[in-house]
């Protein structure tokens, strides 16, 4: 796994300790107000995050971009995101955390929802969005019988429900076509080996594939090589790095593997049109 030390990881915020159950609840007045309720960036690398907010003014961060919620939304934010928010006293609403683990069904490869929340998604909530969660809170924080089947169908249709409207365009789309599973397992073992420099062909080895099929299948899905996809996930890896850290360009470069960091900058520029010290310098202004 790529090495990131300096991005504060947690299960749940400010907690390193194993993730106790199918799916976690919590109102976000019980851990921002103790916080004043600030929430410093940090990341999940085995969750996905549902805030679902009813009321309040929310500034919020992702992977050094800042931008403001307005109530009543949705947010969805994916496993690896780095991630902050500044809520005011009067915020209300929930947090749902989901071990993707649990989910291969909805979130692992080939499931239909994975493609809508494999980034960061702010969505009108349904209508039903308050009786949803209360009733998803009363099941949580029961031990009836079944109660775990029952949180998940219940997630199941919460998501269903709030991506619906969202997907259906892309669904009508014309020349849409069903995402390939094999690019999701390539782009798994991209997060958790980029960084070593594996060749192409141990990426499609790997994934039982020729060269060649692996290329077809990432310009087909995405309309990139393989090995821009690789270095696309380097350069957002490192612009995280970059904006939420101390590190200097020469020790990002080297965590990502990068042996000469006179060559990362390179690709950093060509990838954002800055240097590394330039894009930190425009992060730093005011």
């Amino acid at each position: 796994m790529m090495p990131a030390p300096e991005i504060p990881a947690f299960q749940l915020y400010g907690e390193a300790v194993a993730f106790p159950d199918i799916l976690h609840m919590e109102q976000i007045r019980d851990r921002a107000a103790g916080l004043d309720w600030t929430i410093k960036p940090h990341r999940h690398t085995q969750l996905l995050q549902v805030f679902m907010l009813f009321s309040g003014q929310i500034m919020f961060q992702v992977d050094g971009r800042a931008s403001r919620l307005i109530p009543p939304v949705v947010l969805s934010l994916p496993p690896g995101c780095v991630h902050g928010f500044q809520f005011s006293s009067d915020t209300e609403g929930w947090v749902i955390s989901l071990p993707v683990q649990h989910y291969s069904d909805l979130l692992g490869d080939g499931a239909e929802l994975a493609p809508a929340l494999s980034g960061p998604l702010a969505l009108p909530p349904p209508a039903q969005m308050e009786h949803e969660v209360s009733a998803l809170w009363r099941v949580w924080q029961g031990r009836g019988p079944f109660r775990r089947t029952a949180l998940r169908c219940r997630m199941g249709l919460m998501l269903t429900d709030l991506l619906r409207d969202a997907a259906a365009p892309d669904s009508a789309a014309p020349d849409a076509g069903s995402p390939d599973r094999r690019l999701a397992r390539f782009q798994a073992l991209i997060v958790a080996h980029a960084s070593q420099n594996w060749p192409i062909e141990r990426y499609a080895a790997r994934l039982g594939l020729s060269d060649r099929t692996l290329g077809r299948i990432c310009k087909a899905q995405t309309g990139l090589s393989p090995r821009a996809l690789i270095e696309a996930h380097l350069m957002r890896e490192a612009s995280r790095l970059l904006a939420y850290t101390q590190m200097s360009a020469k020790s990002v470069a080297h965590a990502l593997g990068f042996e000469d960091a006179s060559y990362f900058s390179r690709r950093f520029r060509a990838f954002s049109g800055l240097s590394p010290r330039a894009y930190r310098n425009r992060l730093d202004q005011p």
